[in-house]
């Protein structure tokens, strides 16, 4: 394709997949956006059935298969670093872009204080005062928490002191991807129940704390918002606060082409999910 204007995005909203496809879609994307062969893309997304996504790093061990099995919940692990997350009831941004696009050009907390304009503003016109923590170091005891939600990280975004967003960065030599996740609703305590703890004791103490860290958009709002005007709110914010012009479009087949290879050799493999 020719060479376009940094501001020229593409917006793709994707009806609801499996873990393992988001992940190798936005991987696909990834790709091509840094080869060039597509625009960078702000990709708007949910996921069915309910998953569980672990840290590029990540210990499987951190889930306890047998209850994940139970309540027939699928489980992937992410390009991008960070701790487990549930996916249900939610809205997943990715923002995809080559490494020279000066939306993210920097360091790694460059580009996401960039990009958190634009989650600032998608949150703000869903009606949220929005507040994003400053760099932090992290104790061991936080650095050894297998909850996202629960463990704090730099530049997160918070609502009224509670976790609401938080995002994950992988780099490649030719682009970036950010994704992250915005709980719409629902009980931000449930993936408390396919973790491991020593204990009951320390599963009901993870799940208070995680009840007192961390909220749903309707938590905070006080009614319920949809995922249609969640996405609308959101692209809309990216769009004013970046001075972005987001065309709407969807992968291109060669992307779903390769997200189906990458399906197949990585996101949906147990050597690659299973593999620490």
């Amino acid at each position: 394709m020719n060479e376009a204007h940094p501001s020229h995005w593409r917006l793709i909203q994707s009806p609801p997949s499996s873990g393992g496809w988001n992940m190798a879609l936005d991987e696909a994307i990834l790709e091509a956006v840094g080869r060039g062969e597509s625009l960078p893309t702000l990709r708007l997304y949910a996921w069915d059935p309910p998953c569980i996504s672990l840290g590029v790093a990540q210990s499987v061990h951190d889930v306890d298969l047998k209850r994940l099995r139970t309540k027939r919940w699928n489980l992937v692990r992410r390009s991008t670093g960070g701790r487990a997350i549930l996916h249900t009831d939610e809205l997943t941004y990715a923002v995809i872009a080559p490494i020279n696009n000066p939306h993210v050009i920097g360091g790694v907390l460059d580009s996401y204080r960039h990009l958190s304009a634009g989650l600032v503003a998608g949150l703000q016109h869903m009606g949220m005062s929005v507040g994003i923590e400053p760099e932090k170091q992290l104790t061991e005891e936080e650095r050894g928490n297998p909850v996202c939600f629960q463990a704090p990280s730099a530049y997160e975004i918070t609502v009224k002191q509670r976790k609401l967003l938080g995002s994950a960065q992988v780099r490649r030599r030719f682009g970036i991807l950010q994704h992250g996740t915005l709980p719409l609703k629902g009980d931000i305590t449930r993936i408390c129940e396919v973790l491991q703890f020593n204990s009951e004791e320390d599963r009901i103490s993870a799940i208070d704390a995680l009840r007192n860290r961390a909220a749903t958009v309707e938590d905070l709002l006080g009614e319920p918002l949809s995922w249609e005007r969640a996405a609308e709110a959101m692209s809309e914010g990216f769009r004013q606060a970046l001075d972005l012009q987001l065309e709407s479009g969807d992968p291109s087949s060669a992307e779903v082409t390769r997200a189906e290879d990458l399906l197949r050799e990585r996101f949906a493999n147990s050597q690659w999910t299973e593999r620490i």
